[in-house]
């Protein structure tokens, strides 16, 4: 596979990751998850554009500025549950899409189970820790080179 441009996207309140409830997201920041996903994005010739933001309508832009992507691994974080308007972008740039979290959503609050995204997502991965963006990377890496057949 040439080089392929990846965007990642890590929603509200993950920028806190490591300090925020460690015994459910895990004791890795954000700046160590994405240093991982370079690293690996690079091993594999994609070229990530990652980003966090708290607010909707800056990821809604980052997605409609990046739909020359190939694909994109998103972690909604609350926005999972309530944004269709994130689910929206998503859905009209029509790049491939994983969804990401860090927890089982599905052991979770009964409101964390129902996902906005998902449907126009790929799959989502779920419940393995700072191991589910690598999960996601190589689930969106094996799709692509598919396509590419």
């Amino acid at each position: 596979m040439s080089s392929v441009k990846v965007v990642v996207i890590h929603g509200p309140n993950l920028n806190l990751l490591g300090e925020r409830e460690p015994h459910i997201y895990g004791k890795k920041g954000l700046d160590s998850i994405n240093t991982d996903l370079t690293d690996y994005a690079t091993e594999n010739s994609i070229i990530l554009a990652v980003m966090q933001s708290n607010s909707e309508g800056a990821i809604i832009d980052f997605i409609q500025e990046n739909r020359d992507a190939k694909g994109i691994i998103i972690n909604p974080g609350a926005y999972t549950h309530t944004s269709i308007a994130i689910r929206d972008a998503i859905a009209s740039v029509k790049i491939p899409a994983v969804e990401v979290h860090l927890s089982n959503v599905h052991a979770r609050e009964e409101f964390r189970r129902h996902s906005m995204i998902a449907p126009v997502c790929l799959g989502q991965i779920s419940g393995f820790g700072a191991n589910s963006y690598l999960l996601a990377m190589t689930a969106l890496i094996n799709h692509l080179r598919e396509q590419e057949r």
